[in-house]
């Protein structure tokens, strides 16, 4: 569905030149001399790149419907990773590339939000909050505040986090999957 450059939002898919992109950002550009013009922000979904792009308020673009299903991440071997459908039960596999920092946050059973354009997965959204087993930290010294109360410490997945100074090896944490941070314990 055709649509004017002026009726979307952010958030909303668009279609340009064959590729999907999801605005990220919009500006309706109002100068003293010369017309109106609208400024997007756009990032390309399947490569993950972010183009600014001026348009006119009448132009039109193609309106993507991108669907969401639940899926369920099963399990890796190598660089392929498979997940189920929880409605058909179909299973599908994806390359390590295709599924960028979401990888971080895959545990067995963990279920996803799957973007579905077109019949293909195109992307996976994880839960906000996932919580995580501390495999590797070094121990805590009392009254250390050089580094602000914080340490480095590694997740079950092989992610590495900022983590208060009393987190041992062994504690599960909760990880804000937006910001990729220490969000409490679980």
């Amino acid at each position: 569905m055709q649509v004017g450059i002026n009726q979307t939002k952010k958030g909303f898919a668009i279609e340009l030149n064959g590729e999907l992109y999801h605005i990220i950002g919009r500006d309706h550009v109002k100068p003293g001399k010369g017309g109106a013009f609208v400024r997007v922000k756009l990032r390309n979904v399947k490569l993950g790149t972010v183009i600014d792009r001026t348009m006119k308020p009448d132009e039109k673009v193609e309106l993507a419907y991108i669907d969401k299903k639940n899926y369920q991440y099963l399990y890796s071997s190598g660089d392929a990773y498979e997940f189920m459908d929880h409605d058909t039960y179909d299973q599908i596999t994806l390359h390590k590339e295709q599924l960028g920092d979401v990888v971080n946050y895959l545990k067995e059973n963990i279920e996803m939000t799957a973007l579905v354009y077109k019949n293909n997965v195109i992307a996976f959204e994880p839960p906000i909050f996932v919580d995580m087993k501390i495999t590797s930290t070094e121990p805590g010294i009392r009254g250390d505040t050089s580094r602000a109360g914080t340490k480095p410490a590694q997740t079950e997945t092989g992610m590495t986090i900022l983590v208060p100074l009393f987190i041992n090896e062994g504690d599960v944490i909760r990880v804000d999957t937006r910001t990729k941070e220490y969000a409490g314990r679980a």
